[in-house]
């Protein structure tokens, strides 16, 4: 059955003005000093530089789901190597 949600309109990156499409992608954001990875985000991104943005009402929804503590304990996890980066910056 096709799906009969109208798309969004993203139009043009801020970044390059290039023209936004339409995908599903993972969107990581870092909430309480940990990474979070949330999977199935419908987003603008673009096609020239790869800027990702979502629309407001899925904003909102993401801003919800983190909201709930319960949702970040019951979330499967895995560990990630985190490696400093040696060179001293003048």
């Amino acid at each position: 059955m096709k799906s009969t949600r109208r798309k969004y309109d993203y139009g043009l990156c801020h970044v390059c003005g290039a023209p936004l499409r339409e995908r599903i992608i993972k969107q990581d954001l870092w909430v309480k000093g940990r990474l979070v990875v949330i999977e199935n985000v419908p987003a603008g991104v673009c096609t020239q530089c790869g800027e990702k943005v979502v629309n407001a009402t899925v904003g909102c929804e993401i801003a919800n789901l983190l909201r709930g503590a319960r949702i970040l304990r019951s979330a499967r996890s895995l560990r990630v190597p985190v490696i400093r980066f040696a060179r001293k910056v003048a």
